[in-house]
């Protein structure tokens, strides 16, 4: 079959002139030297796949950098195909690259890919749909279906209606869109059409929000001085239930939008959403969650119970290349008001369908691009179903509570916060500078890779876990290592 493609793409290169002399211009040959090897690169690229994720245990997490800055290459004005592409990345760029798809990456709260993913997201490439029209539309049929999955894994009701997007702070953006639209409807003018000025002032209030909040606000117009801290309970990341309501009061008779977190970036806390919600049969505010990674407590039985009162949103963000283990970028937004989100995102053109009753995700999202990113989340949510991905989210809660144990016994770290899920939030219990804890970092980093924060005004570090090939020997890896970069930097 090889053969044959080889001899098919001769022939079309030997053609002649098309009819009346007109010259076709053939395709570059090494463009169609490619196409005819076509299934041998493919294979040459599976070995390479195969062999990073293979050594993934061996590897540096984090490599230490080039001695010297590594040269820019020109743009070859004439290419040498796949195969020589193929041997400069793995000279000049795959040494380089951090073991992120593995089990002892623990920052940012990033999943790796598993093997259903992985091979959703090589056939998301391959098919290479963008799924915003129904004018050819089985890549929307394909991620209703996964939404609809989704929404039943996180016990969201059939109100909410989701799509997908690249991120967390795209699903954030997306759904204080919606919330900005429904400002304008409780103001009876339509910011999509007279501009975000037409608001007049919002009141965007928070506890604990992540940093993608301010700059959602940035980009909607809102202004990142829209956004109000409002206090936490003591000791927590928590919104104090009770101060929210006062600052509601602060404004009668203008609808706000609060921001509530299930599982905030630092100790993985919890608002109570369910007392949130009650607040609305007092005051009128628009309640998007974010749930970028907390969601996914509502798998385990032990913690279900901390996403109680989110099908209460009205949006909720959900970050899917954290917990669900899909290769990046990878999110969904889920909200009541599908007709405003409409209303904002719509995109008139003669080439798109109508608006309709069921929108095409042209009308939905800020992009008119759409790849098929759902695929991967479909083909790991089909292998695995329910019941793996509860043991992936178990498990890494599993392995951060040993780590939180482990470091609390070394007298060399003081643990910040409670391990309340997946996150251990820790610091030197001497002289925990900056500087400090970025050499400590860089002495563990061969074994894992964590990332830095500060809790409470105090400079830490915190560690993530969400990868589906960790376990309890990475954990003991991991410990390891911080144990002796500890001792090492006195």
């Amino acid at each position: 079959m090889r053969n044959g493609a080889g001899e098919a793409t001769r022939a079309r290169l030997a053609r002649p002139p098309g009819p009346g002399g007109a010259y076709r211009a053939p395709m570059d040959r090494t463009l169609a030297a490619d196409l005819a090897r076509l299934p041998d690169l493919l294979d040459a690229t599976r070995d390479a796949a195969a062999e990073a994720l293979a050594t993934l245990d061996a590897r540096p997490v984090v490599p230490p950098p080039p001695d010297k800055p590594q040269e820019r290459e020109a743009l070859p004005e004439r290419g040498t195909g796949t195969e020589a592409a193929l041997a400069a990345f793995a000279d000049r760029w795959a040494p380089r690259l951090s073991a992120s798809a593995g089990p002892r990456y623990l920052g940012f709260v990033t999943g790796g890919a598993t093997p259903a993913a992985l091979a959703g997201d090589w056939l998301t490439a391959a098919h290479d749909q963008n799924s915003n029209s129904a004018l050819d539309g089985a890549g929307q049929d394909l991620e209703r279906e996964t939404v609809g999955w989704l929404r039943d894994l996180f016990h969201l009701s059939d109100a909410h209606t989701g799509t997908f997007v690249s991120g967390a702070t795209m699903s954030n953006t997306t759904g204080l869109a919606i919330a900005r639209e429904w400002l304008g409807e409780r103001l009876d003018v339509s910011p999509a059409e007279d501009g975000a000025a037409a608001l007049g002032p919002v009141r965007v209030l928070s506890g604990a929000p992540h940093s993608s909040i301010a700059k959602a606000l940035s980009v909607l117009g809102l202004g990142r001085g829209a956004l109000v801290p409002v206090p936490t309970l003591p000791g927590r990341e928590a919104v104090d239930p009770a101060a929210l309501e006062r600052a509601l009061a602060d404004a009668p008779g203008l609808p706000a939008v609060v921001v509530a977190n299930a599982g905030t970036v630092n100790t993985v806390d919890f608002d109570d959403l369910r007392a949130i919600a009650a607040l609305r049969e007092r005051h009128d505010f628009w309640l998007h969650t974010d749930a970028a990674f907390g969601a996914f407590a509502a798998l385990s039985p032990e913690h279900a119970h901390l996403t109680a009162g989110l099908d209460a949103a009205d949006s909720v963000c959900v970050d899917l290349h954290k917990w669900l283990n899909v290769p990046y970028d990878s999110a969904v937004l889920f909200t009541r008001r599908r007709d405003l989100q409409a209303r904002v995102f719509q995109n008139a053109a003669a080439y798109l369908g109508p608006l309709g009753d069921h929108p095409d995700l042209v009308h939905l999202t800020p992009e008119n691009s759409h790849r098929l990113r759902a695929l991967a989340a479909w083909f790991t949510l089909r292998a695995y179903g329910r019941e793996g991905h509860r043991e992936i989210v178990e498990r890494d809660i599993a392995c951060a509570r040993a780590l939180g144990a482990s470091l609390a016994e070394d007298p060399s770290f003081t643990v910040l916060a409670p391990v309340r899920l997946n996150v251990v939030c820790f610091t030197l219990a001497a002289e925990p500078t900056p500087a400090r804890l970025t050499a400590l970092r860089e002495a563990a980093a061969p074994e894992v890779f964590v990332t830095p924060t500060t809790y409470a005004g105090t400079p830490a570090l915190r560690a993530a876990f969400s990868n589906w090939r960790t376990t309890h020997a990475d954990v003991r890896r991991i410990a390891q290592a911080l144990h002796t970069a500890a001792r090492e930097l006195g």
